[in-house]
């Protein structure tokens, strides 16, 4: 479903550090330099008279759990008129790095909360999926947890007639069609060709809603 932008919106990206990208915390303008920045950057070039502001929330290491911690501030209390989330993948990273897993039903629970306080104040969404780049074998076993987190974010989309940014299945087709390398150094965090990547198909999902 594209989402069509009015005139005058504010647009919030919030989520974990793929969102983040480096955001200077002190300037609530600050975009970092990911595929926020570049999403923010390319719209208002093609749309300049839209006067869209474009915000940025996100915080490395978040997990679901932290979204529904800090959503009345740093979401509710801005008053978006579209929230983009992009969260998950640290709940799955978690599981292997630390042994702190996020069962799915947890998960599923926790990214409802966010996206039902989002919809009851009038807000649109945007939902960006959970994604790993297998650029380690290693990385093709976490799926067994990243999967189905991926599908609940999918059917959320659905039940909520979000906007779906289909961010896992993107990144899983360049990362065959080249290098996985190109896209991520790590599997998590993507390459600013990556952040590309990702800003292209944010915006190929949009469009400015004219008068």
């Amino acid at each position: 479903m594209t989402l069509a932008i009015r005139p005058e919106s504010t647009v919030l990206f919030i989520g974990d550090s793929i969102t983040d990208a480096g955001r200077d915390r002190e300037n609530p303008s600050s975009l970092g330099s990911g595929y926020a920045a570049m999403t923010a950057g390319r719209f208002t070039a093609e749309h300049p008279g839209h006067r869209v502001r474009f915000l940025n929330r996100g915080i490395g290491g978040n997990r679901a759990i932290d979204l529904v911690s800090r959503w009345d501030t740093d979401c509710l209390a801005l008053k978006p008129d579209v929230v983009s989330i992009m969260v998950g993948v640290n709940d799955v990273c978690r599981r292997y790095d630390n042994d702190d897993p996020t069962p799915v039903a947890d998960f599923a629970e926790r990214y409802r909360r966010v996206l039902t306080a989002t919809v009851d104040q009038g807000a649109s969404l945007i939902l960006l999926e959970p994604f790993l780049v297998p650029v380690r074998e290693q990385v093709w076993d976490w799926r067994e947890d990243l999967d189905p987190k991926v599908v609940v974010v999918r059917r959320m989309a659905h039940e909520f007639g979000a906007t779906l940014v289909a961010t896992d299945g993107l990144m899983a087709q360049a990362a065959t069609a080249s290098s996985p390398a190109e896209w991520s150094t790590d599997g998590v965090h993507p390459t600013p060709a990556g952040h590309a990547l990702i800003a292209g198909a944010w915006l190929a999902a949009v469009t400015a809603q004219r008068d």
